[in-house]
């Protein structure tokens, strides 16, 4: 595993260091080592992301169309009631049929996961002054000494006997916890059209995805390096404003937030938005030009003699 993920240690330390230099630019060379390498692992996040809003414009454009497909999804689910493997079968069918995946909101996730571990196996390194990629020499020992609100980066809440680090590490996973959580909610809430969770696929996962993916943080989380629940906490952070972002200028046809624009737009051009059917399953634009309405006509009114 370590030689395949070579070249990942390779580009995380790269970047890290890359960004510890620029850091220093401004805060100088030999000066205030611990916040550069903090802000290296933020500056990496950031980096990653920016890389990623492609398979995130994927991942919107596929949960838009499982949206689309419920009326269907649930004819099937109907139709095949009594034979799972036959309503799977069908369902993947479906899915083939209009290029769409069920586990499309799972892909930033996994697009990470490889970082993810190669940022642990960095950070690990530093704690045993073990050279990864171009994390060696001084760079290794300054990185080793830096921390985070006393914290050092490479310390887990399980390998530290130190309150400091374990009440930050606490603190952190907490943090990660909550907003894994707030974000899913916000998408759930806001952003998808109201569906029932009984018969739902798609309304299931999201709820088990509200609960377990919150639940996994918390549990794992005592085994990662300060470092990584920085580098977590960041990136949860932007998932939550970037979809916050999505929600509000750009939702879901049939969601809340779609209908509350609807009607905001509707308000400031003097219009009654007309939202069409959830199940018709199309995304209506709504007219930003006024229209005008008919005047009736009078009625000609004879001249008495």
């Amino acid at each position: 595993m370590g030689t395949i993920l070579n070249p990942l240690y390779f580009a995380v330390s790269w970047v890290m260091v890359a960004f510890h230099s620029f850091f220093g630019i401004f805060l100088g060379k030999h000066a205030h080592e611990s916040i550069k390498w903090s802000l290296s692992i933020i500056g990496l996040v950031i980096l990653i992301r920016i890389i990623l809003i492609p398979l995130f414009v994927k991942q919107i454009k596929s949960q838009r169309a499982l949206t689309a497909l419920q009326p269907h999804m649930k004819e099937i689910q109907k139709k095949y009631k009594d034979d799972r493997q036959k309503q799977s079968e069908e369902m993947m069918k479906l899915y083939k049929e209009h290029k769409t995946n069920p586990l499309a909101s799972c892909f930033p996730i996994l697009a990470q996961a490889p970082i993810f571990f190669s940022l642990f196996t960095v950070l690990n390194g530093i704690a045993h002054l073990k050279p990864h990629g171009f994390m060696k020499g001084e760079l290794l020992l300054s990185a080793n000494e830096a921390q985070f609100f006393g914290a050092p980066l490479s310390s887990t809440f399980l390998s530290s006997h130190i309150t400091t680090t374990k009440l930050v590490t606490i603190g952190l996973i907490a943090f990660m916890s909550a907003s894994t959580f707030t974000t899913q909610r916000q998408l759930m809430v806001k952003g998808m059209p109201k569906m029932d969770a009984s018969n739902n696929m798609m309304a299931q996962q999201q709820k088990i995805m509200l609960y377990v993916f919150p639940f996994i943080f918390a549990i794992s989380g005592v085994n990662f390096p300060v470092g990584v629940l920085i580098y977590w906490s960041t990136t949860n952070l932007w998932t939550l404003g970037q979809q916050y972002y999505v929600i509000k200028r750009n939702p879901t046809p049939g969601s809340p937030a779609y209908e509350e624009l609807l009607a905001k737009r509707a308000k400031k051009s003097g219009l009654t938005p007309e939202i069409e059917s959830e199940n018709s399953g199309s995304t209506e634009v709504l007219d930003p030009t006024p229209k005008q309405r008919q005047q009736p006509k009078k009625p000609n009114k004879k001249k008495k003699k």
